[in-house]
């Protein structure tokens, strides 16, 4: 051993690897944006936003976030909740436009009112209750079993609307403008009122083919109401809970899907059936015009949805229909 004041140095043996210095992480650049509101009608400057990072914050304090609409051009369309900066076409000075929607309310909201009025509106009428109908009709029944049905299909589709509407539908937004609950509830509760005043009229006559017109209509209802069901099922199963993706549908294993070969939105197909099997069962003038003014109003929906699915997928099938396999 070599001696050394104060330390011992011990014999010499194999060299010991040199122990590397740590590398130093590269820090990715953060990039920052100016950020310039403006009014989308008077084009006035609301705020200026320095150094925002990638995603662009609720900036009102006046304006809760859902009543907020923020776009790139005055005109264009809003600007989605997940959209980041940095992939959006703007430089790192960026202008905005916001316009208010409006006082806000939830869309569960909105269709348990409209469902539910129909559903208590008909039973007031087929139960007759006073103010309605002559007084010596009060809380007295009809005489033709058709009336009776023509009740249990109209509340069975209601009822099956609301348990929707809280266990199955998922909503890609949140909220819809408050004045649509009182557009919504006019129309709803408006035709319901109008149907059932004639349905339940004490004197309703029955479809002129009888019983077979009936058990028909009623086949064809069931038939579009388990059909409408299943297909609610499987576009509820395309999005996972909380989120708001979007996918092309495609058949599943239930029959009552593969019309998704023909038609792109074909829960409005079945709730057309539903409803031309109600019109064919009771035989009703306003029935039959609820379910005109309903197809129309679908069809505007369904080709909406159908341009919407060709333009985000490029691989989208050609062969569908918007609403009608073929013809519409």
């Amino acid at each position: 051993l070599d001696l050394i004041v104060g330390s011992v140095v011990a014999a010499p043996g194999p060299p010991t690897p040199a122990k590397r210095k740590p590398t130093k992480k590269t820090k990715k650049a953060v990039v920052f944006f100016e950020v310039e509101i403006l009014d989308a009608k008077t084009k006035d400057k609301l705020c200026f936003l320095d150094k925002v990072g990638k995603v662009l914050p609720s900036f009102s304090l006046h304006w809760y976030p859902a009543r907020q609409s923020i776009r790139l051009d005055p005109k264009g369309k809003s600007l989605k909740d997940e959209d980041v900066l940095q992939h959006l076409p703007v430089g790192t000075t960026a202008t905005f436009y916001f316009r208010d929607l409006g006082a806000q309310i939830s869309w569960v909201t909105v269709f348990l009112t409209e469902y539910a009025g129909p559903l208590l509106i008909y039973l007031m009428f087929y139960f007759r209750v006073p103010f309605i109908y002559a007084p010596k009709y009060d809380f007295t029944t009809s005489k033709h079993w058709v009336v009776h049905l023509a009740c249990m299909c109209h509340s069975f589709h209601y009822v099956k609307r609301l348990l929707e509407t809280l266990f199955v539908h998922r909503f890609s937004h949140g909220t819809m403008p408050l004045r649509n609950i009182f557009k919504n509830c006019t129309y709803y509760w408006g035709f319901a009122a109008w149907m059932a005043y004639y349905i339940n009229h004490p004197l309703y006559t029955p479809p002129i083919y009888g019983e077979q017109q009936i058990r028909l209509a009623l086949t064809v209802f069931l038939f579009c109401q388990i059909g409408n069901f299943s297909i609610h099922i499987a576009l509820r199963n395309l999005r996972p809970p909380g989120s708001k993706t979007r996918k092309i549908p495609y058949p599943t294993k239930n029959p009552f899907t593969w019309i998704f070969l023909l038609v792109s939105c074909p829960n409005y197909t079945y709730e057309l059936g539903s409803w031309l099997g109600f019109t064919l069962m009771t035989q009703c003038l306003p029935v039959a015009f609820f379910t005109l003014v309903g197809f129309i109003q679908m069809t505007v929906w369904a080709k909406g949805k159908h341009r919407s699915y060709l333009k985000e997928f490029r691989d989208y099938p050609t062969l569908r229909s918007p609403i009608l396999p073929f013809i519409l």
